[in-house]
């Protein structure tokens, strides 16, 4: 539906070694669809298609782009969204593109810099609808910004979300929690710290048992950046970069 998160990609400087390491964290499978003109592969995680993969486009490169996850947004209109995104203040880094019996999209950022892709389907294919929290598939989704209520009231304006519970993190300022339809929250914004370089989204995969995972990241070669820790609600966390440099997190109901 439009104004809902509808996919997650992984742009990377190894398509192979990035395939091995989520493979062996996450659990997941990977294949081509064998229709793209670039080497484009599909994560899937019990049969289900949880992420895609390709290799960092050079012109993303050039716009000082790093390997890093990038999600997309349901879009009813690409381009009188492209229009409305850029007339509110957010930049547009590619221009609609249609991709024959796929879909229509563009890249953008919002109006705080935070970049994201808008997405209209046109396969009139219909993915499976997963429960909350479905292990092996994006459990949910961040916001780091440099203002929370401003940010919220752009993509409030632009695809309708609604505020859920606010969350006092003390010095670090709210964590205002979010939800794209339905009454259940999908997402949380907070403050940028000042050693994120700039606003952008961050993307949570749910995992069966956090600490065993993080071995597995380890093992695999890439690195923990924050956690595990204890989150309202019970659920446990940590936040890591991959072996290219790319940052995920992951989110577990147990330790």
């Amino acid at each position: 539906m439009p104004g809902r998160f509808c996919w997650v990609e992984l742009l990377t400087s190894d398509i192979g070694a990035a395939q091995a390491f989520y493979g062996e964290v996450v659990g997941w499978t990977c294949a081509s669809p064998g229709h793209a003109e670039r080497d484009y592969r599909l994560f899937f995680y019990e049969g289900n298609a949880a992420a895609g993969l390709m290799a960092l486009p050079d012109e993303a490169k050039a716009q000082g782009a790093r390997p890093s996850w990038f999600g997309y947004v349901a879009s009813a209109d690409v381009d009188a969204d492209v229009a409305a995104i850029t007339a509110a203040g957010g930049r547009l880094y590619r221009p609609a593109e249609t991709l024959p019996k796929i879909g229509r999209f563009a890249v953008v950022a919002d109006p705080q810099g935070a970049p994201f892709a808008l997405w209209k389907d046109l396969s009139g294919m219909k993915p499976p609808e997963l429960p909350p929290m479905a292990v092996g598939h994006v459990g949910w989704r961040e916001l780091f910004t440099d203002d929370v209520e401003k940010a919220f009231a752009f993509y409030e304006g632009k695809f309708g979300w609604t505020k859920g519970e606010t969350m006092d993190m003390g010095p670090m300022g709210a964590y205002q929690l979010f939800a794209t339809g339905g009454d259940h929250a999908v997402g949380g914004m907070m403050k940028r710290p000042p050693n994120v370089p700039q606003p952008f989204w961050n993307y949570y995969f749910t995992v069966a048992a956090l600490d065993e995972t993080l071995e597995k990241v380890k093992k695999a070669g890439g690195q923990l950046a924050h956690g595990p820790m204890e989150v309202p609600g019970g659920a446990w966390i940590a936040q890591c970069f991959d072996p290219q440099g790319a940052f995920f997190s992951l989110v577990a109901a147990k330790r």
